[in-house]
């Protein structure tokens, strides 16, 4: 429990900022999960998604939800994964 005025207002700012940043990662992942079915399933709209997750992740990362490695390690993945599937495609 907090004991001063300041600790329980960082208790709420804490708080919402927590919740802010649960709905953008949430959001992110769904988008990258969106873009990978979309790649390996082959559908057009797959360079589209891929474009969109690696968007996401880069606000993720600058909004600091998300670390800059991470979001970069999975933007490489999942273009490496769109490479490969449009070179079997050919």
């Amino acid at each position: 429990m907090a004991n001063t005025k300041s600790a329980t207002k960082e208790i709420r700012v804490a708080g919402a900022r927590q919740e802010r940043n649960k709905s953008m990662r949430s959001l992110t992942k769904t988008i990258v999960h969106k873009a990978e079915s979309a790649v390996s399933k082959g559908e057009e709209s797959a360079q589209a998604d891929v474009k969109a997750a690696a968007s996401s992740l880069d606000k993720a990362a600058g909004a600091g939800i998300i670390h800059a490695n991470a979001a970069a390690r999975k933007k490489s993945r999942l273009t490496k994964k769109l490479n490969k599937a449009v070179a079997t495609k050919k």
